[in-house]
């Protein structure tokens, strides 16, 4: 099985069984090399196309875990909130309560600095936030990653993320072990991870 077939079970199941093991083993995957890329299994051939930003949650969400969809308006051609609720039997939770949290597009510093961070004691209870971006490469800013999981330094410039992300996410890291998780998901797939052991120095391309 190769991670290009399709792995859609239709509207009302959004992923297969082998779908899901293949977004949940990207995920792990991007979270244990951060800056490494991985791949998640989208499927062209789906209709409407389902957002990639949306794989991470159909592969982890389940009855007793809290989601949240950010700018839905950026996916007009159908309700996926709904289709998520659906598919995962997991209850849609304001953006504070979400343990898996989605983002369209652009987000804003003040919603990353409002994602829960669980505590030093329960971190596990900390959100896993998946953000679209336009592409994985290409942008305006370098950012130096260094941390476990890194050997030494490595460098991504992730295109069409928000100026102050990186600045808010080390406010949302900076009590660890509690923090927030991240991946960035292209439109074709593409995921990179940020775990919050992962420390990020910007610069200016």
């Amino acid at each position: 099985m190769t991670i290009t077939e399709t792995h859609f079970a239709g509207p009302g199941a959004a992923l297969s069984p082998a779908g899901s093991q293949l977004a949940f083993r990207a995920v792990l995957d991007a979270l244990a090399r951060p800056g490494l890329p991985a791949q998640l299994p989208v499927s062209p051939e789906s209709e409407p196309a389902l957002p990639a930003v949306l794989l991470p949650l159909l592969a982890l969400a389940d009855l007793g875990t809290g989601v949240c969809l950010l700018g839905a308006e950026g996916f007009p051609e159908r309700d996926w909130a709904g289709v998520l609720s659906t598919a995962t039997s997991a209850p849609i939770v304001a953006l504070e309560q979400a343990r898996l949290v989605a983002a369209a597009g652009p987000i804003s510093a003040e919603e990353i600095r409002r994602l829960r961070r669980g505590t030093p004691l329960a971190p596990e209870e900390a959100a896993l936030l998946a953000v679209a971006v336009a592409g994985l490469t290409g942008g305006p800013r370098s950012w130096w990653l260094s941390g476990p999981g890194v050997p030494g330094r490595r460098a991504i410039s992730p295109f069409g993320v928000p100026d102050e992300f990186v600045a808010a996410r080390a406010d949302a890291v900076a009590g660890y072990p509690a923090g927030i998780d991240v991946l960035l998901v292209g439109p074709g797939g593409g995921l990179l991870g940020l775990p919050r052991t992962t420390i990020i120095e910007e610069e200016r391309n």
